[in-house]
């Protein structure tokens, strides 16, 4: 093994794309490796990681071979009947050969293959020093960059997605020359923009850390991510509150700064009043601030910002940022109280005036049909007819609003609001609400009966007009959101134990639509492409009810760990195409004087004992029990086939035991095409 040392290359910047920024890092990174690998060089990439901050980008590798091993090559010439003539001497396509070899003939090497020996070059050169490879390998990676929007600067004629300003690669404690983007290799990275700009001295890449961390950088982002959540988290442990710390507006804080300073903030008492969702938006999505909550879970007028440096006068900060959100509230509060006098009342007439879909009609038509749908399947969801329509007729009123025409986040947020303070009943509020649940994938579906009837009449109806419009989606256009409207359907039923046949509900395009979505859901799950279609292919011409497929696929899952699954279903793929060829009808019974071979006869006996063992189980959908049943038919099913012919001369014996077959078959299938199950 070659001596190893540490790398590091890392390319200073301007501030780079906040929502690029850990893509770019992680392909520099993986580009950097991919560089090393295809030459051959060995590294040690234990614990090694994309390092990034909002100037800067680097891979460091705490192991890197100093040089490539041994090159060989082996490079085949002519066949001796074509290298030599008659005397032996070598031809002129030999020393051809052997002069673009760059060797006299003599010290080629033979080598034999089916059509006999030939000629051979065979050489080993040492590898190439690492130090010499590692500036193409820097440039290839950068370049190989997915940049969407690149930059130009200066009279250069290349691009990058920001300027760039300077370049670091270090081999162990030697400085690799080089340059990319007009930035020549040092050891001399920069500190914080404002608390250390100079230069920092970079002696080895194991430095590397600890010596931005010395000029206020933290260069790792889980360093700098677990430090701005757990200073925010004291910060607002000490006045007693818990801070809201969305995933998505955590990474984008993380890459805004590179030295993270909290500063406790506060926004006016009044603001309270809008709905909180509201002001959470425009702190997280506008300013990228974290609201605080009290103790049950609602807005204070507190909030964090993260400032990119540690002040002097933090107070002049704290203005700041307590300025910039003010205007905004005030905005969301105006519109908030102009839509209360407004109504919802109002809001629902002027949905007669906003066009859904061409062929569909006004958002108010929509609106009639997902309310006469919702009433309809009450029953079945289990509950009040005339409180889901009320639901439904008010779930699309807050789109007239002007809180959503500013927050679109918040449709169905906004409306429970209005529908609460217009005293509607508490369920109908909130399923307003709900109706949009899920709304994103993760997403928990309506928690509500009353929500989960408005969220699956909304679906059911966007699914079957989008169809009806000719609106299926093709590629990665899908404008009506049909496959997130799909899955968003399915969840509900399946997660909220709702049995409505969607076969009763929806044309056979959409129930196939539906069931493809649900073929990723499932493969999340760990569930095989071949057990989501055995169970598929079995409900395929049946009642098409969500959580009945979601127990048959579990019970599938259960009945293929079985030591006879694979063989039953061998079985009874078998069967399948012996009934499929046969001629002419197959009996209706199985008439138990035509038995003449044993096996026969305790084939029958056991398939009508497993269908009287198993008829409650079905009735009950304990489908695990029927298949664990099932499977003890092993023995009789591979007896028969090992000592009976199906296919007998005469055509009373063969008919009979096609029908025998026939209700082995059908009882097999009755939880799922277990013949998908075989290989």
């Amino acid at each position: 093994m070659s001596q190893m040392q540490p790398l590091l290359i890392e390319l200073g910047t301007e501030e780079l794309p906040v929502k690029a920024l850990p893509g770019l890092a992680q392909a520099f990174f993986d580009n950097v490796i991919d560089g090393l690998a295809k030459r051959g060089i060995a590294f040690d990439r234990e614990g090694a990681k994309p390092l990034y901050a909002p100037r800067r980008l680097a891979a460091l590798l705490p192991g890197v071979a100093l040089e490539q091993p041994e090159q060989k090559s082996e490079v085949l010439g002519p066949y001796l009947n074509i290298a030599l003539d008659a005397n032996g001497e070598p031809t002129k396509a030999l020393q051809g050969f052997a002069q673009k070899s760059g060797v006299e003939w003599t010290q080629l090497e033979k080598t034999s293959d089916a059509k006999g020996e030939r000629f051979v070059h065979r050489a080993v050169k040492p590898g190439a020093r690492t130090r010499d490879l590692l500036p193409d390998i820097a440039g290839e990676a950068i370049a190989a960059m997915p940049i969407p929007k690149p930059m130009r600067w200066g009279d250069h004629d290349y691009a990058f997605a920001r300027p760039v300003h300077w370049l670091v690669m270090l081999l162990g404690k030697d400085v690799i020359e080089g340059a990319v983007l007009g930035a020549k290799s040092d050891r001399m990275s920069r500190g914080h923009r404002f608390m250390h700009d100079k230069p920092v001295w970079i002696n080895q890449p194991g430095d590397y850390l600890d010596a931005l961390r010395g000029a206020k950088v933290l260069a790792d982002p889980d360093e700098r991510r677990e430090r701005i959540v757990t200073t925010v988290t004291t910060m607002a442990g000490l006045i007693g509150r818990t801070p809201r710390i969305d995933d998505d507006n955590l990474e984008q804080v993380n890459c805004l700064v590179e030295w993270p300073a909290p500063v406790l903030c506060s926004f006016e008492h009044e603001f309270l009043a809008v709905p909180q969702e509201a002001l959470i938006a425009t702190m997280e999505s506008n300013q990228k601030f974290f609201p605080l909550l009290d103790e049950s879970g609602k807005l204070t007028e507190n909030f964090i910002g993260i400032a990119n440096i540690e002040s002097k006068d933090e107070a002049e900060i704290r203005k700041g940022y307590e300025r910039v959100i003010r205007p905004r509230f005030a905005d969301a509060k105006f519109f908030f109280v102009e839509d209360m006098k407004q109504g919802l009342a109002s809001m629902n007439e002027g949905l007669k005036t906003v066009t859904y879909q061409a062929k569909l009609g006004t958002v108010a038509d929509k609106v009639a049909r997902v309310a006469a749908l919702a009433e309809a399947i009450a029953g079945e969801v289990g509950v009040d007819p005339k409180l889901v329509r009320r639901a439904a007729e008010l779930s699309k009123a807050d789109l007239q609003s002007r809180l959503v025409n500013e927050f679109p986040e918040l449709q169905g947020i906004a409306g429970r609001y209005y529908a609460a303070v217009e005293n509607e009943p508490l369920e109908v509020a909130h399923a307003i609400d709900e109706a949009y649940m899920p709304r994103f994938a993760g997403d928990a579906i309506a928690p509500s009966p009353l929500g989960k009837a408005v969220a699956i009449a909304e679906r059911l109806d966007t699914l079957s007009g989008g169809f009806q419009a000719g609106l299926k989606p093709t590629g990665n256009k899908d404008p009506f959101a049909l496959r997130r409207n799909a899955l968003g359907l399915a969840r509900t039923l399946i997660e909220g134990g709702i049995g409505i046949d969607l076969a009763a509900r929806a044309d056979g395009e959409v129930v196939e639509f539906v069931l493809d979505r649900l073929r990723g859901y499932y493969a999340d799950q760990g569930y095989t492409p071949q057990q989501f279609e055995s169970v598929a292919n079995a409900l395929r011409s049946a009642p098409t009810s969500l959580p009945d497929f979601d127990s048959r696929l579990k019970a599938i899952a259960e009945f293929s760990r079985l030591p006879e699954a694979e063989a039953l279903a061998a079985a009874n793929k078998r069967i399948r195409n012996i009934l499929k060829k046969a001629e002419g009808a197959i009996p209706d019974s199985v008439d138990a004087k035509l038995f003449s071979e044993p096996a026969e006869r305790e084939l029958h006996d056991a398939v009508a004992q497993a269908i009287a063992d198993t008829d409650h189980a079905l009735a009950k959908r304990d489908y695990v029990a029927v298949l664990g049943r099932l499977a003890r038919l092993r023995p009789q099913v591979d007896a028969f086939f090992d000592g009976v012919m199906v296919n007998a001369d005469d055509p009373a014996v063969r008919g009979n035991r096609l029908a025998l077959l026939k209700r082995l078959a059908d009882r097999l299938g009755s939880v799922a095409a277990i013949e998908h199950l075989s290989a």
